[in-house]
């Protein structure tokens, strides 16, 4: 049978990256995003190229909506192998000006969203004794910290905490947890002038990587299908840090 992963905010960047991936890998892709229309674009893009999948809304701020996605999804193809939490925020905003309404939604989306999504699949995975966690932080939550978005680098520091507890609480029942800690990677994110570093702000990064550029969503995607895979089958509790050797390169 078809192996199924669930991806969250998949309609665009490394998400929509790991969705593509995740069908050549031979997946049932599930994408979900508050996006519509890039997540819808994105599946029938798949869809097109011969793989299988399908498009859900889902705000990861819904409880309700993660538990009805996730049982219809298992309703209509049977457990879910891979969850990959991808969804995200990180609006530049100094602290000055940061409402506890601004830290609360990027923690309950950034966070809590993962959270939401693996409670909901984790009692099939349980009951099969088999799944796969996927979570993305960020350098910024493992190794450095980020002016003017300290609830982004806090919500990203929890999920390394969220990753390594669920690994624990999870590996009697065969699930393994780990989360991936992308550096500078090309995404609309980073692109923006307004939130992160910009066009410009980027193309500079590459000065001080050591593989010389910023990296792909693509690049981010393989690395998920990796920990998903057989080959990573004694791997749990782990986040790893993709970067082009940013973090252990500068000094």
């Amino acid at each position: 049978m078809m192996p199924i992963v669930l991806i969250t905010g998949a309609g665009i960047g490394i998400g929509r990256a790991s969705a593509k991936a995740f069908a050549d890998a031979g997946y049932r892709v599930i994408l979900t995003d508050v996006l519509d229309d890039e997540g819808r674009q994105a599946a029938e893009e798949i869809s097109a190229a011969g793989g299988q999948a399908e498009f859900h809304r889902l705000d990861v701020r819904d409880t309700a909506g993660a538990n009805a996605i996730v049982a219809a999804v298992e309703a209509a193809h049977g457990p879910i192998d891979v969850v990959l939490a991808n969804a995200g925020i990180a609006h530049k905003v100094p602290l000055a000006d940061l409402t506890d309404e601004k830290w609360e939604q990027t923690l309950d989306i950034d966070l809590g969203g993962v959270m939401r999504v693996v409670r909901a699949a984790a009692p099939a995975m349980r009951k099969r004794g088999q799944g796969c966690v996927i979570a993305l932080s960020s350098i910024m939550g493992v190794a450095y910290g980020w002016d003017e978005h300290v609830h982004y680098s806090a919500a990203k520091s929890g999920v390394v905490g969220l990753v390594r507890g669920l690994a624990v609480e999870l590996a009697k029942d065969g699930i393994r947890v780990n989360g991936i800690a992308p550096g500078y990677i090309r995404t609309a994110q980073a692109l923006s002038e307004k939130h992160s570093l910009g066009p410009a702000g980027l193309e500079a990064a590459a000065s001080f990587i050591p593989l010389g550029r910023v990296g792909e969503p693509e690049e981010i995607a393989d690395v998920a299908v990796f920990l998903a895979s057989q080959a990573a089958r004694y791997l749990t509790g782990q986040v790893i840090v993709v970067d082009g050797g940013l973090l252990v390169g500068r000094y």
